[in-house]
């Protein structure tokens, strides 16, 4: 980074500086504090700014060393200047590494990560298989769940027989869920030797995961005059009727043909409820994706979060691998992968991202 890049980064950081301490001043006032909704948004920009605040300090106080060294550099006392050249390298080298870090902080960031999610996951090619590793994914999401101190509830199901899922709906709610869920996005593929399989052939299967940031109803507006509402018995593995009324759900978004049902509770208000908040989450997904499709007109994202169609990742069971394929990284931990052990994966595709992101700006 030349010195020029410095200081307009730092011409940037005075003005994140400035604002924090605007904002400080305000959540002292009276009138802001009574304002619960506006106390609410500048507490939280305030949160957001304060890491880059801290950062700047050490930032701003090696690059005044560095200008004060260079410009003994152009004195003429030359035992001083022996003394600055043997710390002006390191001190350089400090501060381009303070500087990456500081520009990677101001790198915008995606107003959903803070969301709670929706989560759904189908079964692909596979038949049977494919179901029994739709299972898998369940299974390790909510692992996940766990180690994260999330809350997860499902929300509509379709299991098979043979203990699998043709595809299940569930959400996830607590710190930052949609922020590392995103990256799930997409399709899964599995290698292995299916349990029903006699002659040990490896067989390929896939499932698509779709994880959608939840929806208020002030992220998305519904007409509800736009909304077919259909009631029915809810109906278990082989399609046997489960329950004695009709308390299972099923919405159709008329001008989209988006559909969603719900009949994993007894009550049919329960399930509406469930079912309107898929509902709001999957438009919110298709207004963001038109939204996303704009912008990879300009810039085409390596890092995908939008595309379910992209096989994104492959488990390898005689192998013991994982490969996700949009960075190239392999792990040979697969069964603690699926046992939820997902950190290390999600923040490799975090740290990329950024990157990719930060080389755009």
């Amino acid at each position: 980074m030349t010195g020029n890049n410095h200081a307009e980064l730092i011409e940037k950081l005075e003005k994140v500086e400035e604002r924090y301490n605007e904002i400080t001043r305000l959540l002292a006032d009276p009138e802001v504090i009574n304002d619960t909704d506006r106390f609410r948004d500048l507490s939280k920009e305030h949160k957001e700014l304060e890491d880059v605040v801290r950062a700047y300090q050490p930032y701003r106080q090696v690059h005044e060393q560095v200008k004060e060294d260079e410009e003994i550099l152009e004195g003429e006392d030359e035992e001083l200047k022996s003394l600055v050249r043997e710390e002006l390298e390191e001190l350089q080298d400090k501060r381009e590494a303070l500087a990456q870090d500081l520009r990677m902080m101001l790198i915008p960031g995606d107003p959903n990560d803070e969301k709670d999610t929706i989560v759904e996951i189908r079964a692909g090619t596979g038949g049977d298989e494919a179901a029994l590793f739709a299972a898998d994914l369940y299974r390790m999401y909510t692992r996940f769940a766990e180690s994260q101190g999330w809350t997860y509830e499902n929300i509509d199901s379709n299991p098979t027989g043979v203990g699998g899922f043709k595809e299940i709906t569930f959400s996830l709610g607590g710190d930052s869920v949609y922020g590392k869920m995103k990256y799930e996005s997409g399709v899964h593929r599995v290698q292995r030797v299916p349990e029903t399989e006699s002659s040990g052939r490896i067989h390929t299967s896939a499932a698509s995961v779709a994880v959608l940031p939840e929806a208020e109803e002030i992220d998305i507006d519904i007409d509800t005059n736009d909304l077919k509402i259909e009631t029915y018995r809810s109906t278990g593995p082989g399609g046997q009727s489960v329950n004695t009324t009709d308390s299972a759900v099923r919405i159709t978004h008329v001008p989209t043909g988006v559909v969603v049902q719900c009949q994993d509770e007894k009550s049919q208000h329960k399930n509406r409820a469930k079912a309107m908040k898929v509902l709001r989450s999957r438009l919110l997904a298709r207004k963001e994706e038109e939204q996303q499709r704009e912008r990879d007109a300009q810039r085409k994202s390596m890092v995908s979060t939008g595309d379910r169609s992209a096989k994104i990742r492959t488990y390898n069971f005689p192998q013991g691998r994982v490969t996700d394929h949009r960075i190239n990284l392999t792990v040979y931990n697969l069964q603690e992968i699926l046992d939820g052990y997902l950190d290390e994966i999600i923040e490799q595709l975090k740290m990329t991202d950024r990157m990719e992101k930060l080389e755009a700006v």
